[in-house]
């Protein structure tokens, strides 16, 4: 068992503080993305387009807007990862978590196709887009804001809390779709009760940034920050990574891959599947989600954990492989329409992207100097969920509708799970290693991909 330093148990206070800030605003973040993805199954599909001919039109219809919000992240990714790496992550992170709270809150608001017509779905694109640009400067800033201040020997574990604020997020989204479906008929539902769940966003927005106030960026990146005043603007930012760290970019993405593309088939497609396949009601799918996800928050730290004890990448190998598998063992589980079963399923999924998941934080901000990191990781993790999990609920549904069988589905996540093993591959283990001494040229081409 690791013993904390002196030194690590002095700064423990200040960056538990760092891990909550963090950790706040990737929260509202993703209470928004699982609300809008619940809805975009429950809801939009009937309220913000017009009647199809079955009801995957609809929801296919409603998970094309879901994937517009995907396309946009690289883009706020890069812009706030260039700004990030000059000014600084704390305040790249106030403003993303505003424009987040602002768009969900005007989801709400939103007329329904019959009242306005195709303006609605207009709307909602437009929304979704700049909610996927905020979401897409986002995750950098949080992971490194902590992944900056953490000791070396306990990066992985540290750094593993804001991918752990997902479930949380999650955990917020489902409780309340589930308090207000439980209370709630159907029709008040449809028609309004799904608008206060997006309003409720603004209350999680106020208490985030005041959270993130109180932080301040770490050392490692104030003396990259000083630095790199002296040098020229052409060195720092999203084209220096590409041309400096081309194989580092693409790795990051192969990693991502298959662990984007899972984790939209089990906690957003399997809505879908449980809905219209296996025709499990709302109530019973949300319940089963909330205990799930309550797992996969105590799972991440501790796969985060075990990245720091036997390395990044053996535990990045053995979530890909075991990710490849999972679909043709969960689909047929859910199958049975068994409660117990499902949940088994749906757990399996969660436990083992927490082996790819918890990791990512560290593994990606070793592959970067300091100076340029929040633009190489925004890059290689965010280009990626453009092809991976934006594509993976269309796809899935695309191919249930067309086969009328799961086994496609679990092809597409077994190809995927090749892909990211193939970038772990030509991963170097980074376990360990000091950010500050990344920033030495001869560490650089040292630990280049």
């Amino acid at each position: 068992m690791h013993r904390p330093s002196a030194a690590e148990s002095s700064r423990g206070p200040a960056l538990r503080r760092i891990v909550y800030a963090s950790m706040a605003g990737t929260v509202v973040e993703w209470y928004e993305f699982f609300l809008y993805a619940t809805a975009a199954t429950l809801v939009f599909g009937k309220l913000f387009f017009p009647p199809g001919d079955s009801e995957l039109e609809g929801i296919l219809a409603a998970f094309v807007t879901y994937a517009v919000g995907f396309a946009a992240r690289p883009l706020g990714g890069l812009v706030f990862g260039h700004f990030g790496d000059r000014y600084g992550r704390k305040t790249l992170l106030q403003v993303s978590l505003v424009l987040v709270g602002i768009t969900t809150f005007g989801m709400g608001c939103i007329p329904s196709f019959d009242a306005i017509g195709y303006a609605a779905p207009v709307i909602l694109v437009v929304l979704r887009f700049v909610q996927g640009f905020a979401v897409g400067g986002e995750w950098g800033g949080a992971v490194l804001l902590v992944a900056e201040h953490s000791p070396d020997a306990r990066r992985g574990f540290w750094s593993s809390w804001p991918q752990a604020a997902v479930p949380v997020g999650n955990i917020l989204a489902t409780g309340v779709l589930l308090l207000l479906t439980s209370t709630l008929s159907d029709e008040a539902f449809v028609s309004w009760g799904w608008r206060v769940a997006f309003w409720l966003s603004a209350v999680i927005v106020l208490i985030g940034y005041y959270v993130r106030t109180h932080v301040t960026d770490a050392p490692v990146f104030k003396a990259a920050q000083a630095e790199a005043a002296k040098q020229s603007a052409e060195q720092h930012g999203v084209f220096e990574a590409v041309r400096r760290y081309p194989r580092s970019v693409l790795t990051a993405m192969g990693l991502r891959f298959s662990e984007n593309l899972m984790y939209y088939l089990v906690v957003t497609f399997s809505i879908t599947y449980l809905s219209v396949v296996v025709e499990t009601g709302t109530d019973r799918i949300l319940r089963l989600l909330l205990l799930a996800h309550a797992l996969h928050f105590v799972a991440v730290p501790l796969a985060g954990a075990l990245t720091d004890r036997i390395g990044r990448r053996p535990v990045y190998a053995a979530g890909a492989v075991l990710g490849g598998c999972w679909g043709f063992v969960a689909f047929p589980m859910m199958d049975t329409g068994h409660e117990g079963v499902i949940l088994a399923a749906i757990v399996i999924g969660l436990l083992v992207h927490a082996l790819m998941y918890a990791g990512q934080p560290a593994l990606m901000a070793e592959m970067f100097p300091t100076r340029i990191r929040y633009s190489g990781i925004s890059l290689g993790y965010q280009v990626t969920s453009v092809v991976a999990g934006s594509l993976a609920p269309i796809i899935a549904v695309a191919l249930l509708d067309r086969y009328d069988s799961s086994m496609p589905i679990s092809l597409y996540l077994a190809a995927a799970s090749v892909l990211t093993l193939v970038a772990v591959a030509f991963t170097r283990e980074t376990r360990g290693i000091s950010l500050a001494a990344l920033d030495r040229p001869a560490v650089l081409k040292e630990t280049r991909v």
